[in-house]
């Protein structure tokens, strides 16, 4: 129904109020009179309503971390108004009277919310239950008092958990965003706080209708809707400034937007005018199991805008540009094995301007600057905030494509151009990935850039005990264990992969939702066929960040998607575990030089006394071998095979940083890689810690060697788009912001790889610019050629192909692996620092990491004919053609720095 601007909407609590509220005095406002004697009794620290401690759990349940006060209220003022003046509530409030609970919680509320088991629990008064929903629309204050009336205790209510009791079993059925019917338009949103809702759509306002069951406010209207901008008017009290406000927001469930995101467009995803020319009929690769999966990890602008034989430089079409150096390089990657294409965020962002006009480049000559100088990076710093270059982890609308990548970011051309360029990728024999970014939000509260807050505060974001919001993950946490907020996730994904055809998801941080909530999303797709939506959902691969740190670390507030507790679910994580190994140390030691397997440590020492004596350096590396061997079976927790010491053990026997090196119940469930965006590339990791003197061709192999451990593994690889031409960031350890300069992909190997183009940005890197000046003033001759470049790619290629060819690397149970896998050298006086023999199957792989040539003998292979795999036989590695095998010693002779494997036959 239209409305009249000169009608006055009732407010949802007055009407509420004025339907079930009898005139009582619990049931009217009432002013609440300052306490002299409050003031001087109560404790400062205690009464506080900007804090929000008390958390309404469910309709009958408060539970408070308070001890103090024998008579227990809810407040709340629909008007809000309530503070606390000479050490009591001043303003006009209704009450709910509480009913402390004799034991606290109970064991089920325990287990749904387990950082509250030690709180008290109060029951809401059974004759007050009737006006909850009008309280919830309203300023929040629970009290305790003592006996003689003085205020002991007061703070704001958190009221997640109560809105999923009342509202989450209708609303989670809910359509919510933008419908289309019989030629008309609905708009839905849920907002159950909300105390009025109206739609601002075509420069009309009109009335939308509340239900009650769900909390979800719709309208419909005619055709002429489609295509119109609109907002939703959300008049709700927002305790993050403690007043009711009136919001014009978009659309969390938004499909299309204008540009910069300033209003929704009622847009249908199913219009064929949307639909690019083959769209419907689309031929997608054959789908590879998740466990064979061999990802290249790319961000679309990196991607392009530096490719001169690009026609759409840093856009989405770049991708169905067949003809540029870009996609000719994915093209080989795909016939040499490469499935899947990694895209870093692509949905709606909020850190670009998306309109050209207003992005701002570096306004000074870059490379006339040294190497090693500071310049580059202030030049860029300068510009960052503006331009047009960030990787995205800064979420604006979920579900709808970021517009600086389309050629007009005004309406639906990004929606085409996305699709184009999943058929671009798709017909180069790949299929695409979308990293997704649903545990937080780019802002909260009031921000500019808040949405799901300025709908329901305090519902989307997950709250610290005191209501603050947390930002363990860098930005505004989101609250997927809520149930609107795992249903957007759900609904979210779901979209991309029936009106996008996206092949797969990469969950940013998914040790910050619940293991359900993955499971949900895995259960939503598996439910997507061909004949009813358009794609094969089973197919979808899923696998995602499986950290365990912050607020929800340890299962603190619901079992999460982490490492451990993934394992066995068809979802995989990054294991950590062999990267660390191979490049040596962690991603954040004060010294960069610590080593590792793949960089030198005891077989070749740098000068960097983190990596103590050589007896310590021997020590660590052969620890470092039995990582990379538990890395090479698929991360399994029960393979069992002889560690560097000489015992039989377990991969979950073997010590990583306190925790169990293997943890995956079968292959699939970790996920190898060497680099990804965060932390220096491979290239500059090497480089910190390379020994001095080593020459380009000897990093380029060292590079190849360290690809290796991860794409000859059980189970899925990925690798940084760039990281097989030596990619670098010139030394940088967090580029998200850092501009096309440090960032770009260099596709033609006389363009270099990106070393030497200055310091990297102080802001994250300056603690470690002693290191990296060095290095840098020395790029001349450090920086590889083309001889380097295009070797290590094909190096590379050749053993995809030997990954992808070889059915051996793709054993589907625990069982064929322990059966196939095993390190004959392992434990023994012949395992050799720096070496690692792996024999599985057929096939005997030697990863030789030393700067000499290495003979591993191998009694097992003693009479039997072995010789180097025809594809590196015939090759482009002409150092690994030397490898071969004596078969009266059974010894296996392998190149300085080389990985050769070894076919029986």
């Amino acid at each position: 129904m239209t409305g009249s601007p000169r009608r006055t909407a009732v407010t949802v609590a007055v009407a509420l109020l004025a339907a079930t509220v009898p005139l009582t005095a619990t049931a009217t406002a009432v002013p609440l009179a300052p306490s002299a004697r409050g003031a001087e009794a109560a404790p400062a620290d205690g009464l506080d309503l900007s804090k929000s401690r008390a958390q309404w759990i469910d309709r009958s349940t408060l539970a408070w971390d308070t001890g103090t006060g024998a008579v227990h209220e809810l407040l709340y003022a629909p008007h809000g108004g309530l503070t606390v003046k000479d050490g009591d509530i001043a303003g006009k409030a209704h009450r709910l009277r509480l009913t402390p609970v004799d034991g606290g919680l109970t064991d089920a509320q325990k287990a749904k919310y387990p950082h509250l088991k030690g709180y008290a629990a109060f029951t809401v008064d059974p004759r007050d239950r009737d006006r909850i929903r009008a309280a919830l629309t309203g300023q929040l204050v629970a009290t305790g008092r003592a006996a003689d009336g003085t205020l002991r205790a007061a703070t704001g209510v958190q009221t997640q958990g109560v809105l999923d009791d009342l509202y989450s079993a209708a609303a989670t059925k809910a359509a919510l965003g933008p419908r289309f019917a019989h030629g008309r338009v609905t708009l839905a949103v849920w907002a159950p706080t909300a105390q009025n809702v109206s739609l601002d759509i075509g420069g009309r306002t009109v009335r939308m209708r509340r239900d009650g069951a769900s909390g979800v406010w719709s309208a419909t209207g005619p055709g002429s809707w489609s295509g119109k901008a609109y907002r939703y008017v959300v008049k709700v009290w927002a305790p993050s400034v403690q007043k009711v406000v009136t919001n014009k927001v978009t659309d969390p469930y938004s499909t299309a937007l204008t540009a910069d995101s300033e209003r929704s467009l009622a847009v249908d995803l199913g219009d064929p005018k949307l639909a690019p020319k083959g769209w419907a009929t689309l031929r997608k690769p054959k789908a590879a199991p998740l466990r064979d999966a061999q990802i290249q990890e790319l961000h679309i602008r990196d991607f392009s805008v530096e490719d001169r034989t690009s026609d759409h430089p840093g856009k989405y079409l770049a991708f169905t540009d067949e003809k540029s150096d870009g996609m000719r390089h994915l093209r080989r990657l795909a016939r040499s094995g490469t499935s899947y294409v990694h895209l870093l965020p692509a949905f709606d962002i909020g850190t670009v301007p998306e309109r050209a006009a207003e992005q701002t480049t570096p306004d000074c000559d870059l490379p006339a600057h040294a190497p090693d100088s500071e310049e580059q990076q202030a030049c860029v710093t300068k510009s960052a905030a503006e331009d047009a270059y960030n990787w995205g982890y800064d979420p604006l609308h979920y579900t709808v494509p970021e517009g600086s990548y389309a050629s007009d970011p005004d309406g639906t051309r990004r929606t085409v151009e996305f699709r184009r360029m999943v058929q671009g990728l798709n017909g180069s024999g790949l299929r695409t990935v979308m990293d997704v970014v649903y545990n937080h939000t780019v802002a909260s509260g009031q921000a500019d850039k808040s949405v799901l807050d300025k709908i329901v505060p305090g519902y989307y974001q997950r709250l610290e005990v005191d209501g603050t919001v947390a930002t363990s993950t860098c930005c505004a946490n989101t609250a997927p264990e809520n149930a609107m907020m795992g249903k957007l996730v759900v609904d979210s994904m779901v979209t991309w992969a029936r009106e996008y055809k996206v092949d797969g998801f990469r969950f940013d941080l998914m040790g910050h939702h619940p293991k359900a909530n993955i499971l949900a999303v895995r259960k939503a797709l598996d439910a997507l066929t061909v004949a009813k939506d358009g794609v094969d959902g089973k197919s979808i691969v899923l696998y995602g960040e499986g950290w365990n740190f912050g607020e929800v670390a340890n299962d603190a507030r619901f079992v999460q998607a982490t490492q451990k507790n993934m394992a066995g679910t068809g979802v995989a994580t990054f294991s950590d575990r062999s990267r660390d190994a191979l490049r040596g140390g962690g991603p954040f030691d004060d010294d960069p030089g610590v080593q590792g397997f793949a960089s030198g440590l005891y077989t070749d020492p740098n000068a960097s006394k983190a990596n103590g004596t050589p007896a310590e350096q021997k020590a660590r590396l052969l620890h470092y071998q039995d990582l990379i061997k538990v890395g090479l079976s698929g991360n399994l927790a029960d393979f069992t095979f002889t560690d560097s010491s000489g015992r039989r053990v377990k991969g979950s026997d073997v010590d990583y940083n306190g925790s169990p090196a293997g943890y995956a119940a079968a292959p699939g469930d970790a996920l190898s890689y060497a680099d990804a965006h965060d932390n220096e590339s491979l290239y500059d990791a090497l480089a910190f810690k390379l020994s001095e003197g080593t020459s380009p061709a000897a990093r380029a192999r060292m590079q190849v060697l360290a690809m290796a451990t991860a794409s000859l593994s059980q189970g899925p690889a990925l690798s940084q788009a760039g990281t097989d031409l030596l990619r670098s960031k010139s030394l940088d350890r967090n580029s998200f912001d850092s501009g096309d300069w440090f960032n770009a992909i260099h596709w033609d190997c006389r363009a270099g790889n990106g070393f030497g183009r200055g310091l990297p940005p102080a802001a994250d890197n300056r603690v470690k610019w002693p290191y990296a000046k060095p290095l840098l003033s020395a790029a001349a001759t450090l920086t590889p050629g083309c001889a380097e470049i295009d070797g290590t790619s094909a190096a590379y290629r050749d053993l995809l192909k030997i990954r992808t060819t070889e059915s051996v690397f793709s054993l589907a149970t625990p069982g064929q692996v322990q059966s196939a896998l095993s390190f004959p050298l392992s434990g023994t006086t012949a395992e050799t620092p720096g070496v690692i023999t792996m024999k599985l199957g057929d096939l005997v792989i030697v990863f030789n990491a030393s700067p000499e040539a290495q003979r591993q003998r191998v009694t097992a292979t003693e009479g039997v004919r072995y010789a180097l795999h025809p594809i590196q036989a015939s090759g482009a590695d002409r150092t690994v053609k030397s490898s071969a095998h004596d078969r009266r010693s059974g010894t296996f002779t392998v190149p300085a720095r080389s990985v050769a494997v070894f076919k029986r036959g």
